[in-house]
């Protein structure tokens, strides 16, 4: 099972227009008739870091070219004017895209060291923003469009007194119910089944209310995945079960990737889960970066004639793509050579 780097990565990189002169990765990828959409996080400064969504289309899933000069999502427009939004994960059901989403009220300051994560700063924001605890935590939530262009807000999906991010939603509802994997940085402990912050599940009817989570997965093997996982892509329905990637990080602040499949009836159940990491920094766009150094960050995945397409942030500073056989991949995680 080998997963291909594509020749011409990172295939979107940062400038153009002021919003998104600094910094661009971990984007939302889907195939809407025939066309290849990316919406990507965004940033025109790192002090303070405000992210924005901006969105792209291609027409083979490699070249992308804006749909717009301007953002499509800004802290702006939902209500928090010195805010950032980020890590977007797309799905569409009937004829509604559903947008996850992490938003932190207020825009922290970072300075890279090329060494793990930045060092930070908090800065200073006028009228009260800043004073709250919860404008520092990182909360995830839902927009819907019609369009992919204009956006409305649908709901919070976590609480607003936690860090809580890769929300992402399962692309068809499961025995009637809406299916969201979650990551509660704060749910550890012996309470909580997990020592370090894992994967979670809940089930919704309306997308509005949700049930109480479970967990779903957490880090198993410390060689990589030691301080935390979490869901990167939303799943991908295969005739073996759900496809899911997602992130482990070591020590050391690298972050690779792994892989599941979750039973497609029972979500909850894992069939299979890699033992060993499927894709780790390699490349030299994949080790080193503007923001943060050994990093590769899946956000989005399509299937094209077969072929998985995975997109992922590269070192916080570019997006890359990387393709494998869909059959190919999921027979590796049922199949895993023992090393």
């Amino acid at each position: 099972m080998k997963i291909e780097r594509h020749p011409d990565n990172p295939i979107v990189v940062p400038g153009g227009y002021e919003w998104r002169k600094v910094t661009v990765f971990n984007p939302a990828v889907i195939i809407d008739n025939g066309k290849f959409y990316m919406i990507e996080r965004t940033a025109g400064s790192l002090t303070p870091c405000k992210n924005f969504l901006g969105l792209l289309e291609s027409e083979d899933g490699v070249h992308f070219t804006h749909v717009k000069d301007e953002p499509i999502v800004t802290p702006d427009m939902l209500g928090f004017p010195y805010g950032s939004v980020q890590d977007p994960r797309i799905v569409k059901i009937d004829d509604t895209f559903y947008l996850n989403y992490a938003l932190r009220p207020c825009a922290m300051s970072y300075y890279p060291t090329g060494r793990g994560v930045p060092e930070r700063s908090i800065p200073e924001y006028p009228d009260g923003w800043g004073e709250q605890e919860g404008h520092w935590l990182t909360r995830s939530s839902i927009l819907t469009s019609k369009n992919l262009i204009d956006w409305e807000f649908l709901t919070d999906t976590t609480p607003l007194d936690i860090n809580d991010r890769d929300n992402i939603l399962f692309p068809e509802k499961i025995n009637g119910k809406y299916v969201l994997l979650r990551r509660p940085e704060e749910y550890v402990g012996e309470q909580y089944g997990t020592e370090k912050a894992g994967m979670w599940i809940t089930y919704s009817d309306d997308l509005i209310h949700w049930e109480e989570p479970k967990l779903l997965a957490k880090g198993e093997n410390p060689a990589w995945e030691g301080r935390k996982i979490g869901g990167s892509t939303p799943p991908v329905k295969t005739d073996r079960g759900w496809l899911v990637l997602y992130h482990g990080v070591d020590d050391d602040v690298v972050y690779r990737v792994g892989a599941m499949l979750l039973d497609l009836d029972n979500p909850e159940k894992i069939i299979a889960r890699t033992h060993n990491f499927i894709m780790e920094p390699e490349t030299y766009y994949e080790k080193f970066g503007y923001q943060i150094p050994n990093v590769i960050f899946p956000t989005g995945n399509v299937v094209k004639d077969g072929l998985l397409y995975i997109y992922y942030g590269v070192t916080d500073t570019a997006i890359a793509l990387a393709t494998v056989p869909l059959d190919e991949l999921v027979d590796y995680i049922l199949n895993e050579p023992e090393n």
